[in-house]
This record gives C-alpha cells, sequence and structure tokens, in this order.
C-alpha cells in the first residue's frame, strides 16, 4: 500500500511519515510494557500542568494548523492534546489493547499526532487530500455514520471512507484490534515539528512494537 501526498497537502507543509508493520502479535497488555510506561507517564506528570499544556509549542503547532484551515479548535484538539489531557486528569492513558497502548504512550510522550489502522480493513491506498463532504465517515466508537464538511484535510483511502478525520478522530472500519496483524501507522507533525521530531517518534514506535509484538517495519 502507498501513502499518497496530494499537492494542496503539500503546499501546507505537514509533515507526516507513514509505517507498516507487519506480523505482529497483538494482546492485551505486557508486564514489562506495563512498567516502562509506568515510568514515562511519572515523567509526563512532573513536566507537565493542564495550565503549561496550554504553551507548548507543538500543541500550539496543531492549533495553528486548524485555524488556517478555518477550524475550530473548541471541539477539535490534536489527538495527542487529548491523551496528555486525559494522563493528567486520570493519571494514566486509556488502557486498548497492547499495539494501541504502545502507540498512544508515543503520541502522549512526542506531542506528535500517531494513530493505527488494520491493513486488512483499509480500501486500497490511503491519500491525505481535502475533502469534498461527500466521503464517508463512521468515527470510531460511534454508532452511525457523520457528515464532514468540505477543505478539510483527511486520511482518505480508495473505498473514499475517511480512515482518519484531521489528526482529531480516527473511523470505525479500520480500528486495530486483538485480531490485527498488519498495522498501517500514521505519525503527523505540523509547521512547529522538525523532521527529527517525526524521526525520532518513528523509531521509537518501530522499536516498541516489535519488541513487544513482533512484526517486520517498513516506513513509507
Amino acid at each position: 500500500m502507498k501513502l499518497i501526498i496530494a499537492d494542496e497537502i503539500k503546499k501546507t507543509g505537514i509533515p507526516v511519515q507513514g509505517v507498516l508493520i507487519k506480523g505482529t502479535k497483538n494482546k492485551p497488555t505486557d508486564r514489562k510494557f506495563e512498567d516502562y510506561k509506568a515510568k514515562v507517564i511519572a515523567q509526563i506528570k512532573q513536566d507537565y500542568t493542564l495550565e503549561n499544556i496550554k504553551q507548548d509549542k507543538i500543541l500550539q503547532g496543531f492549533r495553528e494548523l486548524h485555524t488556517s484551515f478555518g477550524i475550530s479548535n473548541r471541539k477539535n484538539n490534536a489527538a495527542s492534546e487529548n491523551l496528555l489531557d486525559f494522563v493528567l486528569k486520570r493519571g494514566n492513558i486509556p488502557s486498548v489493547n497492547l499495539l494501541v497502548d504502545i502507540y498512544n504512550l508515543i503520541s502522549v510522550q512526542s506531542k506528535l499526532a500517531l494513530g493505527a489502522h488494520d491493513v486488512e480493513h483499509i480500501g486500497g491506498n490511503v491519500t491525505l487530500r481535502l475533502t469534498n463532504g461527500k466521503e464517508n465517515f463512521h468515527p470510531i466508537a460511534y454508532p452511525e455514520q457523520k457528515n464532514i464538511g468540505a477543505k478539510e484535510y483527511a486520511y482518505i483511502d480508495d473505498d473514499n471512507d475517511v480512515i482518519c478525520r484531521l489528526e482529531v478522530r480516527q473511523c470505525e472500519k479500520t480500528k486495530v484490534t486483538l485480531d490485527t496483524t498488519d498495522v498501517f501507522y500514521i505519525i503527523q507533525g505540523n509547521l512547529r515539528t522538525t523532521e527529527n521530531d517525526l524521526h525520532i517518534a518513528t523509531e521509537q514506535l518501530i522499536d516498541l512494537t516489535t519488541e513487544f509484538c513482533g512484526g517486520t517495519a517498513e516506513v513509507i
């Protein structure tokens, strides 16, 4: 599969990286990973408060990116900001399954937006492009499809299904479950992030995923 960046998105300078990891073995959790996660979360709670995350330059960058597309930030926080807010209010990241918990932890740590999708349920290639309002979008954990506005940026497969709207909400059909073996990851930054930020997060994602879930990785 390919990750295609449309010309209108290239012009905006949104930095994005795709990673494909095949042959993973997912499971509910792992004791060694839980020990590692506890140390990372403890450091995050020491470094951040609900007030100072508002001044974080990477999180500000996502808000600025939304504003540049005319998208309200009131209900459209980047996934990394929502996760960090969750950690500071509840003391941990939500536990889903090991593949999901790994990338969520890296998202909180890096403040980049990370998402994961079950390759078996992706329709062909994935294109990051502007929406026209005619795409299909069934948000994860929602009972039905929702309308999506025109001229937003989204990750859309060849079936015209939005697998991720902005870097805010993923879809139901490609969610990662315990049966997932091949995973397509999206790592996205904004105009305040550097190439090295994405490189570090990519390496962490590959290292942690292959350590705890196995598989072989390819950057696409």
